[in-house]
C-alpha cells in the first residue's frame, strides 16, 4: 500500500468516527444533559426559572447562551442543569442517560466530574449524592450493553475552588474510591482562586495515595500551571492549553520549550484538552489554530475530551470530527490520543493495559481494515465490468 493509498485509507469516514473506542477524561456530568431531560425534570421537581420550555428551542438557547461571550451567560446555562439535580431521582437519570449517550458515541472508558456540594439543596447528604449519581453509571453501562455497545464510566468529585469544602469533598473521593470514584478535581473561576488555597486537600489525597487532577492553564495561564504541579501535586492539567505560552514557534518553523512546558512534556503530564469548549473560553479563534495541533506534533501527552456537551453542543465524535478537518487526522492519529487518554485514566494500570491492548488498539486495527474489503469489493465490481 502506497503512503497516499495508506493515508486514504486511514483518514476516518464520520461513521468511522463514531464507531472508533474513544477515551474521555475530562466531562461535567451538570454539562451533558439532555434538553428534553431538562425540561422533564424542571417539571418533576417544580423548577421555574428554564428560559425555554422546548426542549428544541432550550437546547439553542444553551448553545447560544455558551456562545456569547458573556461570563454571565455562560455560568447561568450551569444554574439550570444544577437546578434540575436536586433530588436523588434525577441524579440517577441523568447519570444513566450520560453513560448511555456516551456508550452510544462510541466511548469505551470515561471519567465523568461533578461537585457533590452542589446538589444538596433538595436535602441530600454529600453520601447520598454520590451514591444516587453512581447507581446512575452502573444502570447506563448495563443499558449500553444491552444495546451492543460497552463502556466503563468512573467518577471525579469535584471541589470548587472559589468555596472552602476541598477537604470533606476530598475526604469523599478517598471513601468511595473502591465504589466508582476514581479521583478527585478542582474546578471553577482559575483568577482569584489559585489551587494553593487547597493545599490541605491535595496533601490528604496525596498521603492516601489517591489520584487528583486539577482545572488549570484553562482561562488562566502558566502560572496556574506551575501551581496545580510543583505546589499541587497534580497528576493531570484539566485543560492545560495554555502551556502554549511557554512555546516559542520561530519563523522558520523550529520550536523552543520553555522550562515549564519541557517539564510537562517530559513527565508526560496529561493535558484534558478540550478544543470546542477552549474556543468558546478564546484559548484559539479555530480548530486549524487550537494548540492541540502543535502539542500533538511535538508529542505532549494530548488527550481529546467534551468538557460540556449540552453547552459546546458536542460528543467525541463531533470534537474528533473538527480535528481531522482541522489537521487531516487519520484513524492512527485518533488512536494515539486514545491510547493516550487510557495511558492517563485513573483506573489500576493493569485495566488499563487490558482497555488499550484488549478494546482500543483491536477496534482501531478494524476499521483501519475496512478499505481492504471495500477495496476488494470494487476491483471484483470491475473485473465483472469488464468481463
Amino acid at each position: 500500500m502506497t503512503s497516499e493509498t495508506a493515508q486514504k485509507a486511514n483518514t476516518p469516514s464520520s461513521d468511522q468516527i463514531r464507531r472508533a473506542p474513544k477515551v474521555l477524561l475530562h466531562d461535567h456530568l451538570d454539562g451533558g444533559l439532555r434538553p428534553g431531560t431538562i425540561v422533564e425534570l424542571a417539571r418533576a421537581t417544580g423548577y421555574t426559572h428554564l428560559p425555554e420550555t422546548d426542549p428544541d428551542k432550550l437546547g439553542v438557547w444553551f448553545r447560544d447562551a455558551a456562545d456569547s461571550g458573556s461570563l454571565e451567560r455562560y455560568l447561568e446555562t450551569f444554574s439550570h442543569t444544577v437546578g434540575v439535580m436536586q433530588t436523588r431521582d434525577a441524579l440517577v437519570r441523568v447519570a444513566r442517560e450520560c453513560a448511555e449517550d456516551l456508550a452510544e458515541d462510541g466511548v469505551v472508558y470515561a471519567e465523568v466530574r461533578y461537585a457533590p456540594e452542589q446538589h444538596l439543596e433538595g436535602g441530600l447528604s454529600l453520601e447520598e449524592v454520590v451514591e444516587a449519581v453512581n447507581e446512575g453509571f452502573r444502570e447506563g453501562e448495563l443499558i449500553a450493553r444491552e444495546n451492543g455497545h460497552r463502556i466503563r464510566v468512573g467518577a471525579l468529585l469535584t471541589a470548587m475552588r472559589h468555596a472552602a469544602r476541598a477537604l470533606e469533598i476530598a475526604e469523599l473521593a478517598n471513601r468511595y474510591r473502591d465504589l466508582g470514584v476514581v479521583g478527585f478535581d478542582i474546578a471553577g473561576a482559575e483568577a482569584g482562586h489559585p489551587p494553593t488555597r487547597h493545599l490541605d486537600a491535595f496533601e490528604y489525597l496525596k498521603r492516601e495515595n489517591n489520584h487528583f487532577t486539577i482545572h488549570a492553564g484553562e482561562a488562566f495561564g502558566l502560572p496556574s500551571i506551575w501551581q496545580a504541579l510543583q505546589w499541587c501535586g497534580a497528576d493531570r492539567l484539566g485543560h492545560g492549553v495554555r502551556i502554549i505560552d511557554d512555546i516559542q514557534v520561530h519563523a522558520d518553523g523550529s520550536v523552543k520549550l520553555g522550562r515549564l512546558a519541557s517539564y510537562v512534556r517530559d513527565k508526560r503530564i496529561p493535558l484534558e484538552l478540550c478544543p470546542s469548549s477552549n474556543l468558546q473560553t478564546g484559548a484559539a479563534d479555530s480548530y486549524a489554530e487550537h494548540p492541540i495541533g502543535l502539542l500533538r506534533r511535538l508529542h505532549f501527552r494530548a488527550t481529546v475530551n467534551t468538557d460540556n456537551r449540552l453547552m459546546s453542543h458536542t460528543s467525541m465524535s463531533r470534537e474528533f470530527e473538527h480535528l481531522v478537518e482541522a489537521f487531516g487526522y487519520t484513524l492512527d492519529d485518533m488512536q494515539w490520543f486514545s491510547v493516550n487518554a487510557m495511558k492517563s485514566s485513573f483506573i489500576p494500570f493493569d485495566e488499563r493495559l487490558a482497555m488499550i491492548n484488549d478494546v482500543i488498539k483491536p477496534g482501531y486495527a478494524e476499521l483501519k481494515s475496512e478499505w481492504l474489503f471495500r477495496q476488494t469489493s470494487s476491483t471484483s465490481d470491475s473485473a465483472e465490468e469488464q468481463g
